[in-house]
């Protein structure tokens, strides 16, 4: 039986690839947080924004763009926003 091509979407690619480097970037902020204890915590509650974007990206190169991906990006940016507001970083 033939592989189904994936669906492609520059758009998508293009915001997936800005919020990886978005990503790397507060973690790498995250990192140089001097206290344990407030790297921990701000680390924990990023953890599942980074999560998102992981699943986002996975899913992506596996199946390609789906009528669920803009709204798991949306998703994603909710998370990130609501971190954001939480965490001053």
């Amino acid at each position: 039986m033939a592989k189904r091509r994936r669906k492609l979407s520059k758009v998508h690619e293009k915001r997936i690839s800005t919020s990886l480097k978005e990503l790397e970037l507060i973690l790498a902020k995250i990192n140089d947080i001097d206290d344990d204890d407030i790297r921990y915590e701000y680390a924990e509650s990023f953890a599942p924004v980074k999560l998102l974007i992981s699943d986002i990206s996975a899913q992506y190169k596996d199946i390609g763009f789906t009528d669920d991906s803009d709204t798991l990006y949306g998703i994603y940016q909710a998370a990130l926003l609501k971190f954001k507001n939480e965490y001053e970083i």
